[in-house]
């Protein structure tokens, strides 16, 4: 496990000594990594860093409210409206490797037109072990590293937690202080909802997931998984009131795992998958069935795409 002290010293040294006296944008989503990463190179630049949280459309419900209480202490915090343009950028893709490039790129785009606003020559991210093991291997692309475009306007990438597992991330963010609902928070994909979409994300689809993935996450909190989430991967037949529906079907996921390199898909009892399936279809007349998915990983990825 990592010394938690010496990494935040490290750490700190590492962000100031490579920008220096340069100004720096950092991704901020939200989840564990890319918060501490800010918490991080905020305290080693201060006033040098101009934090960016990009609302792509593809976030969880509520989650562009939640990054504006949190980090509201962080006077330069930008908060960047982009839906339309990263819908544009996935129309007619339903690849998984091609979503997450087109995420990737479009995302390098949002920040480069804030670095070339605010004069700043490094982007800085909350990039993991994980991550770039799958990236650099044939696993997945993540959107933060293997999902980038070969041109970037950026003189560095500074990425001080790449070689930290998520359970290590979790100790630095408690150490500093950060608030329990980004610390403990369940990890979410950098490409968002995207990859909870089986084909072409549509705003329908959009809005399928983002519904399912907050009663998923409210119902199983109890149950503490590692992750847990709602996949919109297609459609079947099915009856609402007296109608015949052709409508989506959602799967449900809830794992254990220690670093998200491996896990088991959680035993859940009845009653409560019944109570989410109820919801789920109650909730979204759109939704015809509700599955819940027992493979653990390996043989399946954690997320669906």
């Amino acid at each position: 496990m990592v010394d938690v002290d010496s990494f935040i010293a490290d750490a700190r040294e590492e962000i100031a000594d490579e920008i220096g006296e340069k100004n720096a944008v950092i991704a901020l989503s939200g989840g564990v990594d890319s918060s501490t990463a800010a918490a991080l190179a905020y305290e080693a630049i201060g006033d040098q860093l101009t934090p960016v949280y990009v609302d792509t459309g593809l976030m969880r419900k509520g989650e562009t409210d939640q990054i504006r209480e949190t980090f509201d202490y962080m006077d330069s915090l930008q908060i960047i409206e982009a839906q339309n343009r990263f819908l544009d950028a996935l129309e007619g893709i339903t690849d998984p490797e091609e979503k997450r490039h087109a995420i990737g790129e479009q995302f390098i785009r949002e920040f480069e037109t804030v670095a070339r606003e605010v004069d700043a020559d490094y982007l800085v991210q909350g990039t993991i072990y994980p991550d770039r093991i799958e990236s650099e291997g044939t696993i997945k692309s993540h959107h933060n590293v293997g999902g980038l475009p070969d041109v970037v306007d950026f003189e560095g990438i500074v990425e001080p937690m790449r070689d930290l597992y998520k359970d290590e991330v979790r100790e630095v963010a408690r150490e500093l202080d950060l608030d329990e609902i980004v610390a403990e928070r369940m990890p979410f994909p950098g490409p968002g909802l995207a990859v909870r979409i089986i084909g072409e994300v549509t705003e329908e689809k959009l809005a399928v997931a983002r519904e399912a993935n907050h009663v998923v996450e409210e119902e199983l909190e109890e149950y503490e998984p590692w992750q847990a989430l709602a996949a919109v991967i297609g459609k079947a037949t099915g009856v609402k009131g007296d109608n015949r529906v052709h409508g989506w079907v959602v799967a449900v996921r809830s794992v254990e795992s220690r670093d998200g390199m491996t896990a088991r898909a959680q035993e859940i009892d009845w009653e409560t998958l019944q109570r989410i399936q109820s919801r789920i279809t109650g909730e979204n007349e759109n939704v015809a069935r509700v599955l819940y998915d027992v493979t653990h990983k390996p043989p399946a990825t954690i997320e669906y795409e």
